[in-house]
């Protein structure tokens, strides 16, 4: 696609290549990690080992490139190891084994911070003593917003550099749904209550939804949920929140079906003037982030560091205070406003930005 850059940001047609353990590479946050289009920074992701027996949607998970033996066995092939996601399918014990064998073969890790809080997890015990392990061994530290640089800052006296989510929408798409964006009539507030991750409650936030759309008279609250939620036969069947939602009849717009993959849940979010987080607790979000390339307004709680991550209508919600008014008056400011949004070329120019901000760090790692 066409691009206003004014010079390149990537400083080599070819820099010297670095090969990295990237755990995920094939995860979207991480493939944007790279330049767009045919720029090249130099680093090689190497692809995810396929887990033995997991399922096609299951690519990377769980992520063998954890395993000690896995860094034994394929050493020579990787410059520096760099962890996203997926360790909190391995104990302390293991992660400690981990990074015992990147220093048996003298191999720098870098860990992105993405949560300080896991989603999944109702209490926070384990996903704090899995940081416990890789937070002081990395030789580096990078997270997303400069909230979550001081919490780790406190936590474990360790500086990270904060380099801020790329695009989650391809920048082709990004552009595609926007060109066909308009203000929906009436105005839409969406509430997905997706596979109830631990983080999550629906069940507090929709009555506030309900009562701010009857309020503004010309908007209808669609809450979407999946089968295994929604349905009696679901796996992860919710009859409490089934049946809330089901009790409001009419006065909602009630939508129960699969997963989407990647191009309906953008046809969905581009549906939407706003869309809720209903969260008690997180860090950072990509939902968020692919709200914003596609024009669609974010209500967010005030926990975690959504408010850092880009322009959102805050509510007060954690995990010990929750104000419906709060809500209810986010409600209507995003149906007063007219917010200005982050554009295609600044996506772009960030996604440049991104590139050669790890490519840089991984220079002095290497140096």
């Amino acid at each position: 696609m066409a691009t206003d850059l004014s010079a390149p940001l990537v400083r080599d047609a070819e820099p010297t290549p670095i090969r990295v353990a990237s755990v995920p590479s094939s995860h979207v946050y991480v493939r944007h990690l790279s330049p767009p289009g045919d720029a090249t920074d130099g680093v090689r992701r190497l692809p995810d080992p396929v887990p033995s027996g997991a399922a096609p949607q299951s690519r990377w998970w769980p992520p063998a490139m954890l395993e000690a033996d896995w860094v034994h066995a394929h050493h020579d092939d990787f410059d520096v190891f760099h962890i996203h996601f997926g360790f909190d399918a391995r104990t302390p014990q293991q992660l400690t084994d981990l990074v015992d064998a990147l220093g048996a073969h003298g191999k720098p890790l870098v860990l992105t911070v993405h949560d300080l809080r896991n989603p999944h997890h109702a209490g926070r015990e384990e996903h704090d003593a899995q940081l416990d392990v890789l937070v002081p061994a990395a030789q580096a530290l990078i997270t997303l917003t400069p909230g979550a640089a001081a919490q780790i800052r406190h936590r474990w006296g360790r500086r990270a550099q904060v380099i801020g989510h790329p695009h989650v929408v391809e920048l082709d798409d990004m552009a595609r749904w926007r060109a066909m964006r308009t203000r929906h009539v009436p105005f839409r507030i969406g509430l997905h209550v997706k596979s109830l991750r631990a983080s999550m409650d629906p069940a507090a936030v929709l009555p506030a939804l309900v009562r701010a759309a009857d309020e503004i008279g010309d908007a209808v609250v669609q809450v979407d949920g999946h089968r295994d939620v929604l349905e009696t036969a679901g796996a992860r069947y919710d009859r409490r929140l089934a049946d809330q939602v089901r009790s409001y009849g009419d006065r909602i717009d009630l939508r129960v079906h699969d997963y989407f993959d990647d191009q309906e849940l953008w046809a969905y979010l581009a549906s939407l003037d706003v869309s809720v987080l209903p969260y008690r607790f997180g860090t950072h979000s990509g939902w968020l982030e692919a709200c914003r390339d596609l024009e669609t307004q974010v209500i967010a709680p005030t926990c975690g560091y959504y408010a850092e991550q880009g322009p959102v209508h805050s509510y007060v919600m954690d995990e010990e205070r929750w104000d419906e008014d709060s809500l209810v008056e986010a409600v209507h400011r995003a149906h007063r406003s007219r917010p200005s949004h982050v554009t295609v070329a600044e996506r772009e120019r960030q996604r440049y930005e991104t590139a050669l901000a790890h490519r840089t760090l991984y220079d002095t790692l290497l140096a």
